[in-house]
């Protein structure tokens, strides 16, 4: 694989597939990266619990002092 700057990859200790590092300094702007890190954050999510979310905007209001 091509050498990128900023991207760096690691081999796990059995020499398969490692992790990759990403200098955000560099690629931080890159749309793809983006869309690509918020999905991992989706699927990280999945499995908790779900709320509707008028419940969560009146919570929200409760804290903040809101009658709405």
């Amino acid at each position: 694989m091509a050498a990128v700057a900023g991207i760096k990859y690691t081999k796990s200790t059995n020499g398969g597939r490692g992790f990759v590092r990403v200098d955000l300094g560099i690629h931080g702007d890159n749309q793809l990266l983006a869309d690509f890190l918020d999905l991992i954050e989706i699927e990280a999510c999945m499995n908790e619990p779900k709320r509707p979310l008028h419940e969560i905007i009146k919570e929200q209001n409760q804290k903040r002092g809101l009658d709405v």
